[in-house]
């Protein structure tokens, strides 16, 4: 059974750094068995309903701007899988759409520059449904579970908290507002209560500022789907910073 997995991967300088964050990246590939193929639901894919990479080979996306010119260098020559955007499309039962034109975003290539830096492993984006409920992407996680007894690593990338406006370049942990939101996710997480999670607003006053727009959460709540109650949780690179910045992760295996 394959592992199940959500990166918050942060700023895309992750990619080119080496730091605590990239360096758990790259210890993870080495701890989880070898995946045949890789689907990552990246928070950088959000769009009118769902779609799926169907490219051979998909090109390195560089959606961001004001970096080092060193960043726009990195490629990420892994191929693509049309069989496993077939047999994705086989186990969803809401509309789907194909999509050859996209390829693979910072949120993927950043964080699998480390974990498989090789890029041998046939990889893929499924897109987030800008209008999905979080109950609709946690369904759609439970849709993909199958895919882990296949040896297909399902890998979700965001962050817990991510509020730019918030933050502070100065300030090398969380708000007192931040870690108590991602506390309250870990604690839920931990304790197998995924609906305190799709209910995020339970959380109080603090989810408030935890996320202006939902799309660097929701790769969790497809993670969470895939998950079962029987994994075991190991919380990776459990801090924040900037301020307004969670880098949690969470392995289930």
């Amino acid at each position: 059974m394959m592992p199940v997995l959500f990166v918050g991967h942060g700023s895309p300088m992750n990619a080119i750094e080496v730091n605590d964050d990239s360096s758990e990246w790259a210890g993870l590939g080495k701890r989880i068995p070898k995946p045949k193929a890789i689907v990552c639901i990246s928070a950088h894919w959000q769009t009118q309903g769902t779609r799926v990479l169907t490219s051979v080979s998909p090109r390195t996306i560089h959606d961001f701007s004001g970096f080092p010119e060193r960043l726009y260098r990195v490629s990420y020559p892994a191929q693509g899988s049309p069989e496993l955007a077939a047999r994705i499309l086989e186990l969803l039962e809401i509309p789907v759409a194909t999509d050859s034109g996209w390829g693979l975003d910072h949120g993927t290539w950043s964080v699998l520059v480390h974990m498989y830096p090789q890029a041998d492993i046939p990889t893929l984006q499924l897109s987030l449904d800008a209008r999905a409920t979080t109950r609709q992407l946690y369904s759609l996680g439970s849709a993909l579970r199958s895919l882990r007894k296949e040896s297909v690593l399902i890998l979700g990338s965001g962050n817990i908290v991510h509020n730019l406006g918030l933050v502070d370049f100065s300030k090398p942990d969380g708000f007192d507002w931040a870690d108590e939101f991602d506390e309250y996710i870990k604690r839920r997480i931990l304790d197998v209560e995924h609906e305190g999670v799709l209910d995020y607003q339970m959380a109080g006053a603090c989810a408030d500022r935890a996320f202006r727009t939902r799309e660097h959460f929701d790769p969790l709540l497809v993670v969470l789907g895939a998950s079962r109650p029987d994994d075991a949780v190991t919380v990776v690179n459990g801090h924040r910073l900037y301020g307004s910045i969670s880098m949690t992760s969470y392995l289930f295996s």
